[in-house]
């Protein structure tokens, strides 16, 4: 794209269709409805019966929507989910894969079943989900967009959290090795790793005190991240003003790790 013909426009999402996982409360109803805003259809999901406020945003915005729920840690629910998302619009355009959880205790004591759910969730929904998306992307040929929400865990450790570090540093290598595939096809697959969110995730750890001032004194931006933060840098990846960008991890996390 040449700057010549480069154009704001570049960032709208009219006549694409969507579907965003987790996107019942938090940083996935932001995204949801931010890809509304940018003119796509959204379908949402989540594991409880509540569809939660992202659905009407998204009328209100002249947006088709639909709401699936299921436990991503059944192995059927992500071929539905796409499926449902194909039989609602007519096509799947865009994957955003924000659904996760977590789990916390120590390593030596962490229960198998946390593991086991964790990967599950986490890690191999992220595929399945992407490979149902892709597949039904390559045979259409008109390319597609699949964002994954990965986590500065990516890069770092964590403390007490082994299976949601083990799979975020899954996800963004997932991340990678899917696009090494599908970049040639027209398929841009990136991830976009949030720092410290001021979400459900983070809550114990909002409500530690000396904890809490540790994380800010690290962030240069000196506070914890919104779900507005993530909307603007999803949007972008799920446009074609990110149609060169392929297997890209996106820090968004105030400039925790540049110290």
């Amino acid at each position: 794209m040449s700057l010549q013909s480069f154009q704001l426009n570049s960032f709208q999402l009219t006549g694409k269709n969507a579907l965003v996982t987790g996107s019942n409360k938090g940083l996935g109803a932001a995204i949801a409805v931010g890809l509304a805003k940018a003119g796509a259809n959204v379908g949402c999901h989540g594991r409880h019966a509540n569809p939660g406020p992202a659905c009407d945003e998204i009328l209100a915005a002249g947006r088709k929507t639909f709401y699936f729920s299921g436990d991503l840690a059944d192995s059927k629910v992500p071929a539905n989910l796409v499926e449902k998302t194909i039989a609602e619009f007519g096509s799947i355009d865009i994957l955003v894969n924000n659904a996760g959880m977590i789990r916390r205790a120590p390593a030596a004591e962490y229960p198998a079943e946390f593991w086991d759910e964790l990967i599950a969730v986490n890690l191999t929904a992220v595929f399945c989900l992407s490979q149902h998306a892709g597949r039904r992307m390559l045979e259409r040929g008109s390319g597609g967009k699949i964002l994954n929400i990965a986590s500065l865990l990516a890069f770092q450790g964590g403390i007490l959290v082994p299976a949601y570090a083990a799979a975020k540093g899954g996800v963004a290598q997932l991340t990678k090795a899917l696009a090494n595939e599908w970049a040639s096809k027209g398929i841009n697959v990136n991830a976009i790793a949030p720092g410290y969110m001021a979400t459900d995730n983070t809550e114990m750890l909002r409500n530690d005190p000396a904890r809490s001032r540790q994380i800010l004194d690290r962030i240069p931006a000196g506070r914890w991240g919104s779900a507005d933060d993530i909307t603007g840098a999803a949007i972008f990846l799920c446009s074609s003003a990110s149609d060169y960008v392929h297997g890209h991890i996106l820090v968004v996390d105030g400039g925790w790790l540049a110290r």
